[in-house]
């Protein structure tokens, strides 16, 4: 059973994934080892399945990010479910339900590059593509 302060773990952990045990019990008043043994739990339960990498992709060479809906073609699921996952450029992407197949999140290096990762989108698809102009985050930026 996930109670208060398992929910407390996980939001301080949501918000900096490489904080130590000692941290992390500082702020809910618990010794690090019994912090320790609450995280092994909540991994061992698979609340918690793993840790993830916030990276800077401007600073990657890329200087353009979008989020993408695209239409398959009718009998081009199966295929572009496979596609998709090879495809480097995208940081995420999630089957939807609605009009669009798949919501994406996209890097990419200039507008040239764009084009043609769309070029690559309309052999199995109908892509609409929106640029993230910026991020609102928690820290009101």
């Amino acid at each position: 059973m996930i109670d208060v302060t398992d929910r407390k773990i996980i939001e301080l952990l949501n918000a900096n994934s490489k904080a130590s045990f000692a941290e992390i019990s500082k702020k809910i008043f618990l010794s690090p080892s019994s912090v320790r043994e609450r995280i092994k739990k909540l991994e061992e339960l698979e609340v918690i399945k793993g840790y993830s990498l916030k990276v800077d992709q401007a600073l990657l060479g890329n200087t353009i990010e979008v989020f993408i809906l695209l239409k398959v073609f009718t009998g081009k699921l199966q295929f572009a479910i496979k596609e998709l996952q090879s495809y480097s450029e995208i940081l995420e992407v999630h089957r939807i339900t609605g009009h669009q197949n798949f919501h994406m999140r996209v890097a990419l290096k200039d507008q040239l590059h764009l084009q043609k990762f769309i070029d690559r989108l309309i052999t199995f698809g109908e892509p609409t593509t929106h640029l993230i102009l910026s991020a609102l985050g928690t820290d009101g930026k």
